[in-house]
């Protein structure tokens, strides 16, 4: 290794030496114990995997990226894991060990540590705009995948940087299919967004079906509360470039 490395240019040496200081740096690495998805050794592949990414980069890491080191830390680790074929895939993104899997990712400025907000979940077409109809397409598109995760970039805190893996339960999402609806008719958009409520006995609110009537036509999902979801693990540390 030693004479690999005094082949190296001095950019490349001084750039091995950040990934160095990464990997020194404080770290705190946790997983659910019951979790079946990050074993020990996931949960510091995938770490691994974060501490050089914020070698260089002070940027959360991108859903792409995040879905090659999801697929690359669970077969390095024994667990069969494969990318869909197709990226632009309107179904899952992963299966691992033979069930489908859609990824997410947020790491928007304004995050909160306790809710989740999906900006697109899907694209909702040129069809008609009704919104019973547009959430009988989540429905259908939910079909497509068993478990649904979302990687999360929360904000530092303490100087540290902050990942989370949770779990979104797929039951959850299916009681949409009795929420109510609510157009929002102030809106100058055309068409018109609207919401689907989706709440717990008492009244309060679990999440909120957001249909976007933008140019986009996408389905986005607002203040979902993340006591009713599963947190599989978490990644705090230190970085050079933090």
């Amino acid at each position: 290794m030693a004479e690999a490395l005094r082949r190296l240019s001095p950019a490349q040496r001084q750039w091995i030496s950040s990934v160095i200081r990464a990997f020194q740096a404080a770290r705190q690495f946790d997983r659910a114990p019951d979790s079946d998805i990050v074993t020990d050794a996931v949960l510091e592949a995938l770490g691994d995997r974060l501490l050089s990414h914020h070698a260089a980069s002070r940027q959360a890491l991108s859903k792409d990226r995040f879905e090659f080191a999801l697929e690359a830390a669970l077969n390095a680790c024994g667990i069969d894991a494969q990318l869909a074929s197709n990226r632009t895939n309107r179904g899952h993104d992963l299966t691992i060990a033979a069930v489908s899997v859609s990824l997410k990712t947020e790491a928007a400025a304004s995050i909160r540590d306790d809710t989740l907000h999906i900006s697109k979940w899907m694209e909702l077409g040129r069809g008609e705009w009704k919104l019973p109809l547009l959430r009988d397409l989540f429905l259908e598109h939910l079909q497509n995948y068993e478990r649904i995760f979302t990687f999360r970039r929360l904000k530092n805190q303490a100087e540290l940087i902050r990942y989370e893996l949770v779990e979104i339960p797929k039951a959850l999402l299916l009681e949409s299919a009795r929420c109510d609806f609510e157009i929002s008719r102030a809106s100058r958009q055309n068409p018109q967004p609207g919401y689907g409520y989706v709440r717990d006995a008492a009244g309060r609110l679990k999440y909120a079906l957001y249909f976007d009537g933008g140019a986009e036509r996408k389905l986005q999902i607002k203040h979902l509360r993340k006591d009713l979801c599963k947190v599989q693990a978490t990644w705090r540390f230190a970085s050079p470039s933090a």
